[in-house]
């Protein structure tokens, strides 16, 4: 974990945890563990809290003008991190990605796309054949995801004890913003996959 991450609400940083005596990380441990073996995401690691940084050369008094960034909290991310780990292997033995998708791919770079179109591209003319393409743009994917329907599609990739954990993880979310020494109260996140996480780009 990096040591110089942004606190989430719980105010521990990687330093804390990096220091920590042997016992705290066997505490630390079991919880994983039992996370994994429960199926159950704890609520704690499931409120975000959401700074805001105003766009350069925007008005203070419009919403627009603010750049929002959830923070959340240390052993959240750093359990998912480990869970990925693990969701991984199965996601390539059943190429449930497909070769074309180069986002939040390892080893695929924005560069290596760029190739693959343009020897499209290239083969279409050497051959006297049309070439087209479409480009979308989808506004707020991350945060439009449909929950419901995301772990309906996420049941026949993973095993029973993988889907029950992921549909913990994604079901009553809460965020708060904060506001220089002012905090909002809770409210519940009803679509989207958490923004700052590292399942997120996965899901």
């Amino acid at each position: 974990m990096r040591t110089r991450k942004a606190l989430g609400y719980e105010l521990i940083t990687g330093r804390i945890l990096k220091e920590l005596p042997e016992v705290g990380l066997r505490a630390i441990t079991l919880i994983f563990n039992s996370v994994m073996r429960t199926g159950y995401f704890p609520a704690e690691w499931k409120v975000s809290q959401i700074i805001t940084n105003l766009k350069p050369g925007k008005p203070v008094d419009e919403v627009t003008s603010y750049r929002p960034i959830s923070l959340l909290p240390i052993l959240s991310k750093l359990y998912e991190k480990i869970f990925l780990t693990r969701l991984q292997p199965l996601l390539h033995e059943q190429r449930t990605t497909p070769d074309h998708q180069f986002g939040f791919r390892q080893k695929h770079a924005t560069i290596e796309q760029v190739h693959r179109v343009t020897n499209a591209i290239t083969e279409a003319l050497e051959n006297h054949k049309y070439c087209t393409a479409a480009f979308l743009d989808i506004s707020q994917a991350f945060d439009k995801v449909w929950h419901e329907g995301l772990i309906c599609k996420l049941r026949p990739l993973f095993p029973a004890s993988a889907h029950k954990l992921l549909q913990s993880y994604l079901e009553y979310r809460y965020f708060q913003i904060k506001y220089r020494e002012a905090y909002s109260p809770l409210h519940p996140v009803l679509s989207g996959v958490p923004q700052g996480s590292v399942l997120g780009p996965l899901l």
